[in-house]
C-alpha cells in the first residue's frame, strides 16, 4: 500500500515538473473602441504557445506565437490638468501640486496576422507588472519587444 502511494505520488509530481511553464498577469487593461479600459487576465501560455486575453472567465482574444509579426512597448507621460481643477476646488495648494505631477501609461502593442488579415492587440499594463510582463514576452514568444520609452 506503501509502494503505491509512493508511485502515485512521484507520478503526480513528475506530471507537475513537466507541465509547461504558463506565465499570467491579473491587472492588465484592453481599451475599446469607444476607450474604455476592461480589466483582462494575461497569460503567456506555453503549453499552447499562445497569448491569451481572458475577461470574466472568459477567453476574449487567443494570439499563436507563430502568428506575432511584432510586440512593441510604448510608455505615454501627461499632466494631471483635470484632477488638479477639480482638487483645486477644495484646496488651491494641493490642486496644483496635482497640476504638476505626471501620469504614466504602459502599453504593449502585439501585431499578428489571422490568415492573410493583419490584426493589433493593444494592452494597458500595470505599473506594478510591465517589465515582468515584457521579459516574458520576448522569452516565451521568442520576439524582442521594440518600443519607445523607459523600461
Amino acid at each position: 500500500m506503501k509502494k503505491l502511494v509512493m508511485m502515485i505520488a512521484y507520478a503526480g509530481i513528475a506530471a507537475g515538473l513537466a507541465q509547461a511553464d504558463d506565465q499570467s498577469f491579473q491587472k492588465t487593461r484592453i481599451p475599446d473602441a469607444k476607450g474604455h479600459q476592461t480589466p483582462v487576465g494575461l497569460v503567456f501560455s506555453d503549453s499552447n504557445q499562445t497569448i491569451q486575453v481572458r475577461a470574466a472567465g472568459q477567453l476574449l482574444t487567443e494570439v499563436p506565437y507563430n502568428s506575432i509579426d511584432g510586440l512593441s512597448y510604448e510608455h505615454t507621460q501627461k499632466h494631471r490638468i483635470t484632477q488638479g481643477a477639480v482638487v483645486m476646488v477644495a484646496s488651491v495648494g494641493a490642486g496644483a501640486i496635482v497640476m504638476l505631477t505626471k501620469s504614466k501609461s504602459h502599453f504593449l502593442t502585439v501585431d499578428y496576422h489571422e490568415g492573410a488579415a493583419s490584426k493589433e492587440l493593444v494592452l494597458r499594463l500595470d505599473k506594478s507588472e510591465y517589465r515582468d510582463i515584457l521579459a516574458t514576452a520576448k522569452v516565451q514568444t521568442g520576439k524582442d519587444v521594440s518600443g519607445k520609452g523607459n523600461r
